[in-house]
């Protein structure tokens, strides 16, 4: 039997230890949890990761890594029409939802990482984006339930078929922020 590539094998703990996270919470999950998930022994997991944090990280660097990424090339691209905005917001909370329903679920994963200030500023990124620096108090609730509610349904609603729901999550989260 061939032997698996380290890549592999490093994608595989991840996705065994992204589960048991989800299903157990960060705190409650140990690397024997994982490595008996694995079929493997404690020490081939070691060999991959660290720690049960360097684990998380090694999930969580690509997501804020892409957040960053998306915050910085919106800025850059202003001023960038809206509904495209918050279109291309949904497809980044979509791709990332894993994560972020594990940061909701165990709130120990924001403190752990810091993660927090970071979802914070780039929502607060986005924000400016939609309603500019001096905005009134009701465009600012309105932008904040725009892109909360707009996060949430691509993270939360996992029954609809993406697209459709994508289309109705961007039109209310643009409804919400109410423009003509």
């Amino acid at each position: 039997m061939p032997r698996q590539r380290t890549g592999d094998t490093r994608a595989r703990i991840q996705q065994a230890a992204l589960e048991l996270f989800a299903e157990r919470g960060m705190q409650q999950t140990s690397l024997r949890d994982i490595a008996d998930r694995l079929g493997v022994t404690k020490p081939a997991l070691y060999y991959h990761f660290a720690s049960r944090e360097d684990l998380l990280n090694s999930l969580v660097e690509p997501m804020i890594a892409e957040f960053e990424a998306y915050a910085a090339a919106q800025r850059e691209a202003a001023p960038v029409a809206p509904r495209e905005l918050l279109g291309s917001y949904f497809d980044v909370a979509y791709k990332h939802r894993a994560l972020i329903q594990l940061a909701i679920r165990d709130l120990s994963v924001l403190h752990e990482l810091k993660l927090a200030d970071r979802f914070i500023e780039w929502r607060g990124t986005l924000a400016e984006l939609l309603i500019g620096t001096s905005p009134s108090l009701s465009d600012v609730v309105r932008c904040m339930v725009a892109l909360g509610g707009l996060s949430d349904c691509a993270v939360m609603i996992d029954h609809e078929p993406v697209a459709e729901l994508r289309e109705a999550a961007v039109e209310a989260a643009y409804d919400s922020l109410g423009r003509p």
